[in-house]
């Protein structure tokens, strides 16, 4: 079983992703925060992995954002995907 932890390149990866679309969406961290009804330190401490963001709360986040679950997850699944690819010099020749 592989555990992510806060701070790996994965998580960095997330991380990025939620930042993307947030800003695609044409949020601050102020707007997104008020959508959620949260301090506006917690979107910032998200999106430098301060905090670690439960399933539930990325749930909102992406509804809040305009997103589903399953499209973020489907994007972020793809970026992890290209990374790990990136990784291995077999795949990537």
């Amino acid at each position: 079983m592989h555990v992510t932890k806060l701070g790996t390149e994965e998580h960095k990866i997330l991380l990025k992703l939620l930042k993307k679309i947030r800003v695609e969406a044409g949020l601050r961290q102020i707007d997104l925060a008020g959508k959620l009804r949260v301090p506006q330190s917690m979107i910032s401490k998200y999106e430098v992995g301060e905090r670690r963001i439960d399933l539930l709360e990325l749930r909102d986040i992406c509804a809040a954002l305009g997103i589903s679950l399953a499209e973020f997850v489907e994007q972020l699944e793809t970026l992890l995907d290209y990374e790990s690819h990136e990784a291995d010099p077999k795949i990537s020749e």
